[in-house]
């Protein structure tokens, strides 16, 4: 089945939450590594629906936000509020079950296995029969593979990777690796999707590609994103709000443009002359 040619292939996830609201809040978060301060006083939201960018010069606590959204790190301070469930510690396989799905900064994939095993990987959480079940593979739990399998041939369909689909993942470049990580993590129909930095390394080509990717599930799906990116144009063109990030404290968060033109953001980040 072609995802493009069929949006409801990929069904707006259903957590009761209209468009528009707020999906997750962030607030008054602090991380400290011992006396090293990630993040100070963090307060911002993600909207269901909506493409959420975080910006920032290196070491400003991007990815450590991340972290502390699905579960990685535990704050100091500070709770996460999401579809309507308010925490402060979580592990990561919670944060999978509560619907949050995540990409890697550096490409965190099973370089042995084939393209379709690594994003069958991310049909795991869903599958409800036993190990036992599964050794045995015969009924139910055939019947079960059979049903996750179609889910991820349709996302290799829709991530146009159908000729890698039998290929080791550690034999592909590294554009290509980057867009079967995503397609693991759409495996798992997530309602937040994170991603970070998911244009890194890759060129101009790849680029669009990737883009384009992140639009249609975001259009097509209703998949709320957060990403991290240091592509101004990719940020830009993409996001419909944007947090900025320095030294682990807010300095900006508006629209693209407001952002772009916020002076601040220009001398910490952008490097724009006054």
């Amino acid at each position: 089945m072609n995802l493009h040619a069929d949006p409801a292939a990929f069904a707006e996830p259903d957590d009761g939450i209209a468009k528009g609201a707020v999906l997750l809040e962030i607030r008054n978060i602090s991380l400290a590594f011992g006396g090293v301060k990630a993040l100070t006083d963090i307060s911002f939201n993600v909207r269901k629906g909506e493409i959420r960018a975080i910006i920032g010069p290196n070491g400003a606590g991007k990815t450590s936000m991340l972290n502390v959204v699905n579960g990685f790190y535990t704050p100091q301070k500070g709770s996460i509020t999401f579809r309507g469930r308010e925490r402060r510690a979580m592990k990561p396989h919670h944060a999978v079950g509560q619907g949050i799905a995540r990409t890697f900064q550096n490409v965190a994939l099973f370089k042995g296995m084939s393209t379709l095993d690594n994003i069958m990987a991310g049909r795991s959480v869903m599958m409800k029969r036993n190990i036992l079940w599964q050794m045995i593979w015969h009924g139910p739990a055939l019947k079960e593979e059979i049903a996750h399998r179609e889910v991820v041939e349709e996302i290799i369909d829709f991530l146009e990777i159908q000729h890698i689909r039998h290929t080791p993942v550690g034999k592909l470049p590294y554009g290509l690796q980057k867009r079967v990580e995503l397609g693991r993590a759409l495996a798992m129909e997530p309602s937040l999707l994170l991603l970070d930095e998911p244009m890194a390394g890759m060129n101009l080509e790849e680029k669009e590609d990737m883009s384009r990717f992140i639009l249609d599930v975001n259009q097509q799906r209703g998949t709320t994103i957060a990403l991290i990116e240091h592509d101004m144009g990719v940020v830009m063109d993409l996001s419909d709000r944007v947090v900025v990030l320095d030294y682990g404290k807010i300095i900006a968060d508006g629209a693209p443009d407001q952002v772009k033109n916020d002076q601040g953001v220009i001398d910490a980040y952008l490097g724009v002359p006054h």
